[in-house]
């Protein structure tokens, strides 16, 4: 904790882009908040510490872009833009910002409804699923580095301790609340069951408001969680709305013995969608990446709960490499794999055979839906035979065929076709009349009868930002004395208005605490720099977007 103890680094000046804020620094790195100039957006740049480039540091650094490059186009991984190296030799990584709070600060101020909880748990499992089928063990899965996007959607970060599932150098750095038995033992080791059992601490954690083997009022040192987390079993969700069988998904995934929990991220997931559909929840899909054909993969009734992508890298010299991605059809490219689930996407399909997509940053490209639903809208591709139920336009040409017909007879006489004319006209009016009569006895047999609704000659104007909740303006922070002072505005101010707010560093953010006023102090960091994030509540539970501050 010591390291985080200083004041961020001077910003590096970087072409195309411009300074606008510290988000939070570290002993490792400074993370910085910018304006990209085109395209214009706002992005969280990570920006290696100068004394940590002779430290061996740098290879950790590059790993990290590496693996982010490799795994970052997945909806549920933090997407990274780009990487470099800055003008004065330091090594930086453009990323996704997400100002909204992360999941240890939401689950902190208010468990999560069993719903988003499931939610969140099946999507982020995918992200973990993914990377473990690209051969990349996260080895720190907790609350705290799973950001949300704009859209609500969880976003897993923070991948500087990741390794490959093969390397043997697999133990070094954790978090005590949600690391499993075996990382305290006298050969601590890593693998994929290490990720379930924090999965599972992950999902625990947004039920209860706290991680699973700390005691409100009690001591929860990391001595003390050690002790609970090696001998005590995984104690029961105290709340009406959770099903047994969740609390027995929990204890499976958490399992003292690596052998007990789930075999892989994926089976975690697809409990937690049966969860769902005992709940009568719409089932989440989980979205993975596939190197290779799965054998679970065949298990689904519904192709829609497990979604295939391609990986795309941004590094061509990834480490390790990203390799072949799928198996076509070497004379038809856009034929799909022959696996038990959907076919995967490609960013260069052509447009008549694309499906509603769902957008995610400029460089993720989904081929379905809104996530939460469990089924796929598609359209008819270009040439395809139209649905039983769609009328044909050519049906319309039937009408004129009886005409059609007589004018190819040349030897009729005016008189017998002027009276073909006329049989042709009245028995066009007998349809005519007939279809209108069998329109009215449908539409007196489908809708009950109403009162005639009242004309109205205004149209009431709706807010689209009705139950939005604006975030603070106007933060500002400025030392006294030995204090540090922030003070911000609410722009729409109402009854029952309260206000989160917490310290922040790069390595970790302090406690939530809750104000009414406008202003907070606190004690000034003894690096020179304090930052806190602030975030405005209504009465009702919803929140804004937080908004943060440094003092100079």
């Amino acid at each position: 904790m010591s390291a985080a103890k200083r004041p961020p680094a001077p910003p590096p000046a970087l072409p195309g882009f411009t300074y606008v804020d510290v988000l939070g620094s570290g002993g490792f790195a400074d993370v910085y908040l910018y304006e990209q100039q085109l395209p214009r957006r706002r992005v969280a740049v990570k920006v290696m510490l100068p004394d940590r480039l002779a430290s061996g540091s740098a290879e950790q650094f590059t790993a990290e872009a590496n693996v982010m490059a490799l795994l970052s186009t997945h909806p549920a991984i933090v997407t990274i833009y780009q990487a470099g190296v800055s003008d004065d030799g330091r090594p930086y990584l453009v990323m996704e910002y997400c100002s909204r709070p992360n999941l240890q600060v939401r689950s902190r101020t208010a468990a999560f409804s069993v719903a988003e909880a499931l939610r969140v748990g099946v999507q982020v499992a995918a992200a973990v699923e993914t990377a473990h089928r690209a051969g990349i063990l996260h080895r720190d899965i907790k609350p705290a580095n799973i950001l949300v996007t704009e859209y609500n959607r969880p976003a897993l970060t923070d991948f500087g301790i990741a390794t490959t599932a093969e390397s043997e150098e697999s133990s070094g750095g954790m978090s005590i609340p949600w690391s499993p038995p075996e990382a305290f033992s006298e050969a601590p080791g890593s693998g994929v069951a290490t990720d379930v059992y924090a999965l599972g601490a992950t999902v625990y954690t947004l039920l209860a408001g706290r991680s699973p083997f700390e005691q409100p009022g009690g001591r929860n040192g990391g001595a003390d969680l050690i002790q609970r987390i090696e001998s005590q079993p995984v104690p029961p969700l105290t709340r009406a709305d959770a099903p047994a069988s969740l609390q027995l998904v929990l204890e499976r995934a958490m399992a003292k013995r690596p052998g007990d929990r789930y075999e892989s991220a994926l089976a975690f997931a697809r409990a937690l969608q049966r969860v769902q559909i005992e709940l009568a929840h719409s089932v989440t899909p989980i979205d993975i990446l596939d190197d290779a054909p799965h054998e679970d993969a065949e298990d689904d009734a519904d192709g829609e709960l497990t979604r295939v992508r391609g990986i795309v890298s941004i590094e061509p010299n990834t480490n390790p490499a990203a390799g072949p991605t799928r198996r076509r059809d070497r004379d038809n490219p856009w034929a799909p794999e022959t696996t038990g689930t959907l076919p995967a996407a490609s960013t260069s399909a052509p447009a008549d055979t694309a499906e509603p997509t769902l957008l995610r940053g400029p460089v993720s490209i989904a081929p379905q839906v809104d996530i939460d639903t469990s089924s796929t809208i598609r359209r008819p591709a270009k040439g395809a035979p139209l649905p039983a139920h769609t009328l044909d336009p050519t049906d319309a040409r039937t009408a004129t065929a009886p005409e059609t017909a007589a004018g190819a007879d040349e030897t009729a006489t005016p008189r017998s076709r002027r009276g073909l004319w006329i049989g042709l006209g009245i028995a066009a009016a007998v349809v005519v009349v007939g279809a209108v009569a069998v329109g009215a006895s449908l539409l007196t047999t489908a809708v009950e009868p109403q009162a005639s609704p009242t004309p109205s000659t205004t149209a009431v104007a709706q807010d689209p930002f009705e139950g939005v909740v604006p975030p603070v303006t106007a933060l500002t922070g400025r030392i006294e004395g030995g204090g540090a002072v922030f003070t911000w505005t609410n722009p729409d101010p109402k009854d029952g208005d309260a206000y989160l707010w917490y310290p922040y560093t790069l390595s970790g953010n302090g406690d939530v605490r809750k104000v009414t006023e406008t202003t907070v102090s606190l004690p000034v960091d003894a690096g020179g720099t304090t930052c806190v994030a602030v975030t405005l509540v209504r009465k009702g539970g919803s929140a804004s977007t937080e908004t943060r501050k440094c003092t100079p």
